[in-house]
């Protein structure tokens, strides 16, 4: 094979790579910063949690899922809100509806019974999915809330 015959071989093959490398750049998850604050009361079996998503950037996603985790059992039956579902013996998930940059979601409320009263119940709240998007600061939407059935209120 002649010199320069490589030299178009390599050049064109840096160039293929190089159009590859740029439509992956150009497609890439985008990064978001999702973040919950709420608050959660528990009072004779029945929990009460009420939380807003927020997108803090650097782009805005059009939904994420928010997971709630409880450390006891759910009664059977549950009224939940509109965009929740039950995603086991003791989780349920809700869409945060679209989140702009700098922005909040909807508001979730829930108002959950549990199979049976609890002195206490743990309450875990994170993402479970989020469009595929890059959030490297999960500090502020991974919570873990000690709810006492006293009926007060406990914010995070």
């Amino acid at each position: 094979m002649r010199r320069g015959a490589v030299r178009s071989v390599v050049v064109a093959g840096v160039l293929v790579l190089g159009a590859v490398g740029q439509a992956r750049a150009a497609t890439a998850d985008p990064e978001a910063d999702v973040a919950y604050h709420g608050r959660v009361a528990l009072s004779q079996g029945h929990l009460r949690v009420w939380l807003v998503p927020e997108n803090d950037g650097p782009a805005p996603l059009p939904n994420a899922t928010v997971r709630v985790r409880l450390s006891a059992d759910l009664a059977d039956r549950q009224d939940l809100a509109g965009g929740c579902a039950r995603a086991g013996l003791r989780e349920v998930v809700c869409e945060t509806g679209p989140l702009p940059l700098h922005g909040r979601g909807r508001h979730i409320g829930l108002a959950l019974e549990l199979r049976e009263p609890a002195a206490e119940v743990e309450v875990r709240v994170d993402t479970w999915w989020n469009g595929g998007a890059t959030d490297r600061d999960l500090t502020n939407n991974e919570h873990v809330v000690l709810a006492l059935d006293t009926g007060d209120t406990y914010a995070f």
